[in-house]
């Protein structure tokens, strides 16, 4: 390195911001992508790989160096796999125009509409119902655990998909976009401990991917009626069909929830 490229790098250019900023950009990204997902877990394992690797190279430890050289050379193919819902999002997000988000921001008001319609419904008639509604971290890895949907989000499919006795009933639905994508899908459940014994199975399960994903998880509770839902690991009970919308539609809530006395923010 001569001095020329000495003193560029104490005196920082625009064209180096700007560089700086767009990785800086694209490796926070990534990171969001995989956060709180399964994925999260491989990548801490690769890091930890090749910190081994680091050391063993130092010591100079020849068979150690020589087994991870052909784990990362071969590697690469097996996170490919493990990682195309990962990568299947974000090459949606690249290609996703000014226009077409525009768009998307208009119909998010109307799928807000619809799935307060369907849990206002369920609850006035009381019928159990799980409603997950993904935002930045996928929920693919669910939908294998029950029936993969590609149907546009209505509040009447809704209401039908949980009429008790249907095949489908007793599971989540999970909703991306204006999209149902699965429907009868088991979610994890959480270790917490809940204090309310009036809660059951489908808070714990809402709560459980609540704690693993950053979706919105509505509950409507066969015995009491009550509308729930589930948010960065925590529960917020009675909430309002018209809160329901102000939450999927991305916008903060209205009033404070009645029970829990905490305002839910998203």
């Amino acid at each position: 390195m001569n001095i020329f490229e000495q003193l560029r790098l104490l005196h920082p250019g625009w064209r180096d911001i700007l560089e700086v900023a767009l990785v800086s950009f694209a490796i926070y990204r990534v990171l969001l992508l995989v956060y709180r997902t399964r994925a999260m877990q491989v990548l801490a394992g690769i890091i930890v790989l090749a910190i081994t690797y680091g050391i063993a190279y130092l010591l100079n430890l020849a068979m150690i160096v020589y087994l991870l050289t052909l784990v990362f050379s071969y590697g690469a193919f097996a996170l490919i796999v493990v990682f195309a819902p990962e990568l299947r999002a974000a090459l949606a997000q690249i290609g996703r125009s000014p226009m077409s988000r525009l768009f998307a921001h208009m119909r998010e008001s109307e799928i807000a509409d619809e799935v307060a319609n369907a849990v206002e419904r369920l609850s006035r008639s009381g019928i159990g119902a799980i409603i997950a509604v993904e935002r930045e971290v996928s929920l693919e890895e669910y939908v294998q655990s029950g029936s993969e949907m590609n149907a546009k989000v209505s509040a009447d499919l809704l209401a039908t998909i949980f009429t008790p006795y249907s095949p489908l009933h007793d599971g989540a639905v999970l909703i991306r976009g204006d999209t149902i994508i699965g429907a009868g899908c088991i979610l994890p459940l959480s270790q917490a401990a809940l204090i309310d014994r009036s809660l059951g199975t489908r808070h714990r399960a809402a709560l459980g991917l609540s704690e693993e994903t950053d979706a919105l998880v509505f509950v409507v509770s066969e015995e009491t009626a009550a509308i729930t839902v589930a948010a960065n690991s925590r529960l917020w009970r009675e909430i309002t069909p018209v809160q329901v919308r102000d939450l999927v539609a991305g916008r903060p809530l209205r009033q404070i929830s009645p029970e829990t006395g905490l305002e839910i923010h998203t």
